[in-house]
């Protein structure tokens, strides 16, 4: 059986290794795969193992072969699932594997905000402290977390460990109303209220929603107008839940406070992407679950997805 794995340098970029994955076969690792590479490289496989690399009808067309996609995330927008599902390959993902890589990035985000603690670094070591009048010197407001309110976009699984979180850090939670969500018995207290109340009342504003019709760009000009002139947005989830041009308007019109942001709707984005110049806004290249830990579940969990599938028990099944 042979296996192809098409890019795997961002899952494992050296300090991680797939020989768990050499028991099952005959294994191909490449660290990226140009789309003009993809049919070459699968022409023989039976396994193939994709992060971001697309496979969508054409190219499943010309893979014979092919009896199984390992998405190496757990967005699965790179594969056409349903004429996968034609040709009878099954397809699994990885749900649940950065939760606390990406709860730890938000918190980062934060803190960032909050304590400005890079911003001094910053200026001391240009020599500001070592010029200062007096034994100390701020650059700006210190808030503490605790009575802040962190409004929550999203309360599945990353959005209920952030919530966690931020209440052990004495932070109000407020949710936007999901009628599911609101069933759920929680170890803390959450105030639900429609999405605009909880553009309203944040402090730190975090996407954690899967995006859809319904939330994309759920924030928007109109929504931002509402926001506190100290507030902050955060988006680990998906870069489209923002409209980006509204969102750098607002910045560089200090209608909100700053904006950080771990995804872009365009990745690696155009260098005319407004938020790239934009005021106050922090930006990190889409890491937010790429610790090692995270990495190294990823990789186990692949692993048993594809032992499952053998033995005829698939789990993580998309299609």
């Amino acid at each position: 059986m042979k296996i192809v794995i098409l890019d795997a340098f961002t899952c494992n970029p050296g300090d991680l290794n797939w020989d768990a994955l050499k028991e099952f076969g005959e294994l191909t690792v490449h660290d990226r795969t140009l789309t003009e590479e993809v049919i070459e490289r699968c022409s023989e496989c039976e396994i193939v193992l994709t992060n971001k690399v697309v496979l969508n009808h054409e190219i499943l067309d010309q893979l014979p072969k092919l009896k199984y996609i390992g998405v190496l995330a757990t967005g699965t927008n790179v594969i056409d699932l349903e004429y996968a599902s034609e040709r009878g390959i099954c397809v699994t993902n990885i749900p649940g594997y950065s939760t606390d890589s990406v709860v730890q990035h938000i918190l980062a985000f934060i803190l960032h905000f909050s304590s400005m603690v890079s911003i001094h670094n910053d200026a001391v070591h240009k020599g500001d402290w070592v010029n200062s009048k007096d034994f100390c010197f701020t650059l700006g407001t210190l808030n503490e977390l605790s009575g802040s309110t962190l409004g929550i976009i999203g309360l599945g699984t990353i959005g209920r460990k952030l919530a966690k979180v931020a209440d052990a850090m004495g932070m109000k939670l407020v949710a936007a109303h999901q009628s599911s969500m609101n069933r759920l018995e929680l170890p803390y207290e959450v105030n639900w209220e429609p999405v605009d109340e909880v553009f309203a009342r944040a402090d730190f504003l975090s996407l954690n929603c899967p995006l859809t019709p319904e939330t994309d760009k759920v924030v928007n000009a109109e929504r931002l107008q509402k926001m506190k002139s100290s507030a902050v947005v955060i988006n680990t989830g998906r870069g489209p839940l923002i409209d980006e041009q509204a969102l750098a308007d607002a910045l560089n019109q200090r209608t909100i406070a700053g904006a950080g942001l771990d995804v872009l709707s365009t990745e690696p984005p155009s260098a005319n992407n407004p938020l790239l110049g934009a005021k106050n806004c922090v930006i990190t290249p889409h890491i937010a679950w790429s610790s090692r830990e995270a990495r190294s579940r990823l990789i186990d969990i692949a692993v048993d997805n594809l032992s499952a599938y053998l033995k005829l028990d698939p789990r993580n099944r998309v299609n």
